[in-house]
């Protein structure tokens, strides 16, 4: 897939940035601060420690989010959101590893894996990179990084989506027009992305085909969307 200038929109102002400049705009945005200094009582929510996380494809960082996830809200909450919003197909394994350790869905004791009910709270802090896999066989590998802690109002253990990329354009490798379809055969050797048109005369056949979705496993497993 071809690198280029990755932009994305804001979920307040619906503006669009760069992903370097979404976080300075985040900062600043004045929809944003005025969602977060409306009346509580409003809103039905209460005040709470959360953390401003960015997430990209470690491999495809085309592909990134910013998150406002609560202090009180557990690793299998945040693992929960990134399944439903980028990674669910098949019900597959998934792990984050913070500074060493490993956390997983089904720990294995005998290799000191810890499992995720563990607090945001309890294990992270301003600066921290910490990293999440999903699917050990047709594995998708996230970076996730801690921008900042903040003292506000949300919703108990709710995670709330800040901003996230614009779908790459990715063009079709036959004629050049938007790809729709990626072959799960060709992927793998870098190409396999196609139109409609162009998709039909593709020797692999349709049965190889998963949609092109916004999202770093696309054309993995049996993901589309």
């Amino acid at each position: 897939m071809t690198r280029y200038m990755s932009e994305g929109k804001c979920s307040f102002c619906n503006a669009t940035f760069s992903k370097a400049a979404m976080t300075r705009h985040l900062k600043s945005c004045k929809q944003r601060k005025a969602a977060s200094e409306a009346p509580a009582e409003k809103r039905n929510l209460q005040k709470t420690k959360s953390f401003h996380l960015v997430v990209e494809g470690r491999d495809l960082p085309e592909y990134w989010m910013h998150l406002c996830a609560p202090a009180n809200a557990t690793l299998g909450d945040l693992d929960d959101f990134l399944r439903d919003i980028w990674l669910e197909c098949c019900g597959h394994l998934s792990a984050f590893t913070i500074e060493g350790t490993i956390y997983s869905i089904s720990p294995m004791r005998e290799y000191e894996e810890r499992g995720m009910k563990i607090r945001l709270g309890d294990i992270l802090g301003p600066g921290m990179k910490f990293y999440h896999e999903y699917d050990f066989g047709t594995t998708t590998d996230l970076t996730l990084r801690v921008v900042s802690e903040l003292e506000g109002e949300a919703k108990s253990k709710s995670m709330q989506l800040l901003a996230r990329n614009d779908p790459p354009p990715i063009a079709c490798e036959s004629c050049g027009k938007i790809a729709t379809l990626v072959c799960t055969e060709c992927i793998w050797s870098g190409g396999g992305w196609l139109c409609d048109e162009c998709a039909r005369e593709h020797e692999c056949g349709e049965e190889m085909f998963l949609p092109v979705v916004n999202s770093p496993r696309v054309g993995m497993c049996g993901y589309a969307g």
